[in-house]
């Protein structure tokens, strides 16, 4: 079974990037996070790991308006096209593992912070892959972090690990290989 979910900041990325520039707020100095990345399961079992996010730069409005708009015309083939090439944004470690490079990363605003959608361009990890029964990789070809940092640089998110991306009208709707969300707590800049 696979959890399908609509994170906040993809669910409004289509409509934030092309109806509500004002909103966004690209480039800026570089960023550090760290987080608790936790994952229970329907049977009590869970798991957590450290995650550093590192945010060297935001995407511009125009830089978002392209991709969004590759994605909206061609889907997830043709995001992973428009991807190539990009210069990283910044990169993603969970626990000791390598740091994986983002390709995505768009800033917006919020009552009382800020929300950052990251994404990268090949999965992280694979949850539940080694399971008897476990569903094919195919197709979960992005990593999705979604950060809601306050004012004071604290805050909570999630992260699609290994995720397929597809169009639902106007929102774009995030399905995690894994069969739990897993949950970003303790969210906190670094730099």
């Amino acid at each position: 079974m696979s959890v399908s979910f609509k994170t906040m900041g993809f669910t409004m990325l289509v409509a934030t990037s092309l109806a509500t520039p004002v909103l966004l707020r690209g480039q800026g100095a570089a960023e550090g996070f760290t987080a608790t990345a936790t994952v229970k399961t329907a049977g009590g079992a869970s798991a957590s790991a450290p995650v550093t996010v590192t945010i060297d730069r935001k995407m511009s409005q125009r830089e978002a308006e392209t991709l969004t708009a590759a994605f909206k015309t061609g889907g997830a083939a043709a995001l992973r096209k428009a991807l190539v090439g990009v210069s990283p944004t910044g990169s993603i470690q969970i626990g000791a593992g390598a740091a994986t490079p983002t390709r995505f990363t768009l800033e917006r605003t919020t009552g009382d912070g800020r929300l950052l959608t990251i994404l990268t361009d090949r999965p992280l990890i694979f949850l539940g892959a080694g399971m008897p029964g476990a569903k094919a990789k195919e197709g979960y070809d992005f990593g999705v972090i979604d950060l809601v940092v306050d004012a004071k640089g604290g805050g909570s998110g999630t992260i699609a690990p290994a995720a397929k991306i597809k169009m639902n009208q106007d929102a774009l709707v995030v399905e995690d290989y894994g069969a739990e969300a897993v949950q970003l707590t303790a969210v906190k800049k670094t730099k």
